[in-house]
């Protein structure tokens, strides 16, 4: 990202002028409560090298944090409950498809029949998507939805987001909850992280080893200001109605919420 097309979107929001200033001693002294503020990631204006540039830097830190593996108990476990379906799965928010890809390598790995679909509300991470999916030969499709402003389409047996959730006001993160149990057919999970001073700390020297991207750079740590802790997250799935929703933590500073449609009633 060019310092001219930072500063035009810096020029178009005061509020993202504001977001960029915070210094990292700021949202370190300012993690007792959520701070959710804008991110370059979320803006309408965003150059699409860059936004791609971004996208690619995550996915580098997405797999080394193995953000989709702890999907994959749960993928494996319906798999064998189903053996004569084929397990349809949707990935909300996907950005640039990585865990949608990773949860296809683990189909073609194991021998499970999957079909796997992403969706994102951005045309360009949609695009690069499907560019990486077909490069290395995937069985994955992708399409692009608002999560929040419309209802997720149904007939996906699990459906699933990956650090999306922080992004959102804790209204549209009940809603999106909400849609996401009324979508599918069986299980829901939701990966995100855990705003912890730990966090920031593994947030901020991870984006600069592994990413060249300003946006990655910026993002991370605002991203772990506007995470949840971990009684925050079961108050949403509470508020949501997800009874009997389970929720566990793992490294590094990370949470699953695990909430399933025929679960056994305690």
């Amino acid at each position: 990202m060019t310092g001219t097309h930072l500063e035009s979107l810096e020029r178009k929001s005061p509020d993202l002028q504001s977001a960029l200033a915070v210094p990292l001693p700021q949202l370190w002294g300012g993690l007792g409560q959520r701070q959710l503020r804008p991110e370059l990631m979320d803006q309408p204006g965003l150059d699409p090298q860059a936004h791609q540039a971004a996208l690619l830097g995550l996915a580098r830190i997405n797999a080394l944090t193995r953000s989709a593996a702890c999907f994959f108990p749960a993928i494996r476990r319906l798999a064998s409950q189903l053996p004569s379906k084929r397990l349809r799965l949707l990935d909300v928010a996907c950005g640039g498809g990585d865990t949608v890809r990773a949860i296809a390598r683990l189909g073609r790995r194991e021998g499970l029949d999957l079909e796997v679909h992403g969706c994102d509300i951005s045309a360009e991470a949609v695009a690069l998507a499907s560019a990486a999916a077909e490069a290395e030969g995937l069985e994955a499709h992708f399409f692009q939805a608002d999560a929040i402003g419309a209802p997720l389409p149904g007939g996906y047996h699990l459906i699933t987001t990956s650090l999306f959730l922080h992004h959102l006001r804790e209204a549209d993160a009940e809603a999106l909850l909400r849609s996401m149990a009324a979508a599918t057919l069986d299980q829901l999970l939701v990966h995100d992280l855990i705003r912890s001073h730990l966090d920031l700390l593994l947030t901020w020297a991870g984006t600069r080893l592994l990413s060249r991207s300003p946006i990655v750079r910026i993002d991370g740590p605002l991203s772990v200001g506007g995470a949840f802790e971990l009684e925050e997250v079961a108050q949403l799935a509470r508020a949501a109605g997800l009874t009997d929703a389970r929720i566990s933590r793992f490294w590094p500073e990370r949470f699953l919420l695990s909430w399933s449609r025929n679960a056994p009633s305690s």
